[in-house]
């Protein structure tokens, strides 16, 4: 079996996580999907699993339209949709992230 690892730095962390806050934030969460993206592809870029490196796919474009149509339930369901959501994104994450 191959080595697992992950050779990302605190220094990337912090400034990625920090660009995608930002945006999250300035666009009071319209463009979370942005963010989001932007630290998978850089933790995916940072990940080795049994000697493959793995490579997200997913854009923020493909993720928009459904989050759009997940703060729209949020809101209609007074908050009750979110419960599906972290479940629901956990899914579209794994659905774009290969083995390079």
């Amino acid at each position: 079996m191959n080595e697992s690892y992950f050779d990302g730095g605190l220094g990337g962390l912090i400034v990625h996580t920090l660009i995608a806050f930002l945006i999250t934030v300035i666009t009071l969460g319209i463009c979370y999907p942005w963010g989001v993206v932007l630290l998978l592809k850089w933790k995916t870029k940072h990940t080795v699993i049994d000697g493959k490196r793995l490579v997200f796919n997913g854009t923020a474009m493909g993720l928009f339209g459904t989050w759009i149509k997940w703060l729209l339930l949020i809101i209609i369901t007074l908050g009750i949709y979110s419960f599906w959501v972290g479940i629901d994104l956990k899914k579209w994450m794994t659905k774009h992230t290969h083995f390079a």
